[in-house]
C-alpha cells in the first residue's frame, strides 16, 4: 500500500484489550509499510485495567487476575514476541487441586472431576460431596439422549437436564460463580461453555465424552480429563509485567487522564472527530473503542441509536478481591491446594478464596501465607472494612484461622465482568453488523468473545487488524 501522508488511529481505552489494539495497530502496520500515528486514550491515572499487581512487605498482591490461561494461545503469544516468555511462572505442580465447600468443610473435588461431571469412576463413587441419590441421577447422563436442536441454553439448565440438581448446586453452580461471578441460571452455554455442547453432540454423554479424554490422555502421557491447573501461567513479578512492558513500549502513545466525552463521523466520511473533555478535538481515519460495552454504548449512541441499543443488552456485574496476609502458625489448615469454591446454598459472603502464596511461589515472605478471596455483586457494595470483616468470619471456621491477618487489601471492580446471558451470541452478531456499517470503526473488549486476559488481547489484536484491512480496500 502506497501512502503520501501518515494515517492516524485512535484507541479508546487503556486497559489491557486497548493496549493489545495499540500495539498491534503499530506493529501490523509496520510490517505492511503503512505510516501511523497511534494514540491510546485513558480516562484513568494508570493503564492496566483490573490487571494491577502490588509489592508490599515482601507479599505480591494481585489486585486483579493472578494468571491467565495457555491454551488460548494470544496472550502466550503476545508474551513470546514482547520478549518476557522467559519470565512465566506455572502453578505449583505438589498442590495442583481444589476444594468446595460442603457444610462448612473443605472437600477436595474428586480426580478426573470436570466443572459438572466425573472422568474417573472411583474418586468419584469416594467423595463426600454428592449424596449417592445425587451420584445415581448423574450416572443417568449416561443414558440420557443427546438434544438435537441447536438452541441456546442456561448453563444451570443444561446441568440439570443431563446430570442432576445436585450436580449443578454443589459443583458446577460454584465453579461458574468463580469464574464469571455470574447467575448460571441466565448464563448462556453456547457462549460459555461451547465444550460440552460439542461433548453431547460428539458422546451423546458427558460422562463418556471425559471418560474418552481419560483414555486419550493416557495414551498421550498428557491431563486432559480434570482441571488442566498446569496451564495457568503467570509471572514471576506477578501480572504488571506484561502491561509493564507493553507501556514502556507505546509510552509515546499513551495519554492518561484523557477522558472521552463524545465521538462523531467526519462529514465526508472518512474519518472520526473525538472529542475530550478538555474541551480538544482529536481526529483519525480510524478508531478502536475498547471499552465495556455499557461505556461503548455512551460512546455511540450519538452515531447509531440501534448498535447503543445492543451494547446495553449486555450486563455488567461488579465484583471485590480482598487479599488478607497470615502468619503460617496462624492457619490450621494444611493448603494442600490451589484454594476453594463456594456453592450458594453454604450462605456465605465469599464465592471463593485462592491459596496465592501456595499456587504461585515467592508471593510471600517465608513461614506466611497470601489468601485471595473472591465476593460477587451483592457483598461488594459493602464498605472495605464491611468486606475485609466479612471475609474474616467466613474464612475463620473454615480454614481454623486463629489470629487476626496482618493486613487486608480491597480491591472493587465496579461493573466490570460482562454475563454472557442466553442469546448472547446472537446479540453480538449484530453488534458486528451494525458496527461494519461504520468505515474506520472497530468494538473490543471482554463483552463480545470472552473475558480472560487472552481473549480481551485476542479482540484487541483482531479490532486492530480489521481496521487494517479496511484502510488498506479503502485506498485505490
Amino acid at each position: 500500500m502506497e501512502t503520501e501522508n501518515k494515517k492516524r488511529a485512535i484507541v479508546i481505552g487503556g486497559g489491557i484489550t486497548g493496549l493489545a489494539a495499540c500495539y498491534r495497530l503499530q506493529r501490523e502496520a509496520a510490517q505492511r509499510n503503512i505510516p501511523i500515528d497511534v494514540t491510546l486514550l485513558e480516562a484513568t491515572g494508570r493503564v492496566g485495567g483490573v490487571i494491577q499487581t502490588e509489592h508490599r512487605d515482601g507479599f505480591l498482591i494481585e489486585h486483579g487476575p493472578d494468571a491467565f490461561i495457555s491454551t488460548k494461545p494470544a496472550a502466550k503469544t503476545l508474551c513470546e514476541e514482547l520478549g518476557i516468555a522467559d519470565q512465566f511462572i506455572g502453578t505449583n505442580p505438589k498442590v495442583r487441586r481444589s476444594f468446595v465447600v460442603r457444610k462448612g468443610v473443605l472437600h477436595p473435588v474428586p480426580e478426573g472431576f470436570y466443572m459438572m461431571a466425573p472422568g474417573s469412576l472411583k474418586p468419584f463413587l469416594k467423595t463426600p460431596l454428592f449424596s449417592w441419590r445425587g451420584k445415581l441421577r448423574m450416572a443417568m447422563d449416561l443414558f440420557i439422549p443427546r438434544r438435537e436442536r441447536d438452541i441456546d441454553e442456561a448453563v444451570a439448565h443444561f446441568v440439570r437436564r443431563r446430570l442432576g440438581t445436585e450436580a449443578f448446586t454443589r459443583m458446577a453452580q460454584p465453579m461458574i460463580g468463580g469464574i464469571y461471578t455470574s447467575d448460571a441460571e441466565n448464563l448462556s452455554l453456547k457462549a460459555t461453555f461451547p465444550r460440552f455442547l460439542e461433548m453431547e453432540k460428539t458422546h451423546g454423554s458427558i460422562i463418556k465424552a471425559l471418560r474418552a479424554q481419560k483414555k486419550q490422555a493416557a495414551e498421550t502421557s498428557r491431563d486432559t480429563s480434570g482441571p488442566r491447573y498446569s496451564l495457568f501461567l503467570s509471572f514471576k513479578s506477578g501480572m504488571q509485567q506484561l502491561i509493564d512492558t507493553l507501556t514502556g513500549i507505546l509510552s509515546d502513545s499513551i495519554r492518561l487522564n484523557t477522558r472521552v466525552e463524545h465521538i462523531q463521523q467526519d462529514t465526508d466520511d472518512t474519518g472520526w472527530r473525538v472529542a475530550l473533555s478538555t474541551g480538544e478535538i482529536l481526529n483519525s481515519e480510524l478508531l478502536c473503542i475498547a471499552l465495556p460495552a455499557v461505556q461503548t454504548s455512551a460512546l455511540v449512541r450519538s452515531i447509531s441509536n440501534p448498535l447503543a441499543t445492543k451494547l446495553d443488552a449486555i450486563p455488567y456485574a461488579s465484583s471485590a478481591t480482598v487479599n488478607l496476609a497470615f502468619r503460617r502458625g496462624d492457619i490450621a489448615h494444611p493448603l494442600d491446594g490451589m484454594g476453594f469454591v463456594v456453592p450458594a446454598t453454604e450462605n456465605l459472603s465469599l464465592i471463593g478464596c485462592s491459596f496465592s502464596s501456595v499456587k504461585f511461589e515467592n508471593r510471600a515472605p517465608e513461614e506466611h501465607i497470601l489468601l485471595r478471596v473472591f465476593v460477587g455483586e451483592p457483598t461488594a457494595k459493602n464498605t472495605e472494612a464491611d468486606l475485609i470483616q466479612l471475609c474474616q468470619t467466613d474464612l475463620t471456621p473454615l480454614l481454623g484461622i486463629e489470629h487476626p491477618p496482618l493486613f487486608a487489601t480491597v480491591s472493587k471492580h465496579t461493573q466490570a465482568m460482562a454475563q454472557y446471558q442466553v442469546g448472547h451470541q446472537g446479540v453480538v452478531d449484530d453488534i458486528e453488523r451494525l458496527t461494519s456499517e461504520w468505515q474506520g470503526l472497530a468494538l473490543a473488549g471482554n463483552g463480545y468473545h470472552g473475558i480472560g486476559i487472552p481473549d480481551c488481547i485476542r479482540s484487541g489484536e483482531t479490532a486492530a487488524i480489521s481496521l487494517l484491512d479496511a484502510l488498506c480496500e479503502a485506498v485505490p
